[in-house]
């Protein structure tokens, strides 16, 4: 099997269990194959829209982008929030997924570093979307509780596996990294700063390093 099948395979099952309610829910039926590859459609396509045209953008050209009929779009997503929650809640399950997948990778500096970046890079891109869903009334973060949970658990063994091998420093927290990486990133969207996400989220992996200015 390929790495992109693999990747496929990953995003399908992320995508099957948002639709099933908070942290995908226990007892959905399974989704068919061809509703799972229009629902991921739809998400690819809304992330795009949203990301070059703004969230105020109208589904229609959501559903145009995707292929697929408006109803089609509906029956998937009944309001634009919906579809906000599925991108955010599908991201952060591919996440657990990645954190996952790198704790066996050989280099485990490399690995808490590489995911550092893909966590920042998710953080810049949700921050809008997250804004949206905050406006509308929609507690994310207990929506899929259970995933923020596995995330934080997913990043606490790449820490440790890293600290452990010397690779960062032995005396932060799980939360102080996520904190860093998703408050740097924040702070770099900001108007006027003139710093890219990828340059903040380099300088939070030189600090953890354990040769920086720490034993």
């Amino acid at each position: 099997m390929s790495s992109g099948d693999v990747q496929t395979s990953e995003a399908e099952r992320a995508v099957t269990a948002s639709a099933g309610g908070p942290d995908g829910g226990a007892h959905v039926r399974p989704m068919r194959a061809d509703a799972m590859k229009n629902r991921l459609r739809i998400l690819d396509a809304a992330e795009a829209v949203f990301a070059a045209e703004g969230l105020s953008v109208p589904i229609d050209v959501v559903a145009e982008r995707a292929g697929v009929g408006v109803g089609t779009l509906y029956r998937h997503f009944p309001t634009k929030e919906a579809m906000f929650e599925a991108i955010v809640i599908t991201r952060l399950q591919e996440l657990v997924a990645m954190a996952n997948e790198a704790e066996a990778a050989d280099d485990p500096g490399e690995a808490l570093f590489s995911f550092l970046r893909e966590l920042g890079n998710q953080a810049s891109t949700k921050h809008d979307l997250l804004d949206a869903l905050a406006v509308a009334g929609v507690d994310i973060k207990s929506r899929c509780a259970t995933t923020f949970e596995d995330l934080q658990t997913g990043i606490r063994r790449l820490l440790d596996r890293a600290a452990a091998c010397g690779a960062v420093r032995d005396d932060v927290t799980t939360a102080e990294v996520t904190g860093l990486v998703v408050g740097a990133c924040h702070a770099a969207g900001q108007a006027g700063l003139g710093v890219t996400p990828d340059r903040m989220i380099d300088v939070v992996c030189d600090g953890l390093r354990r040769g920086a200015g720490h034993p």
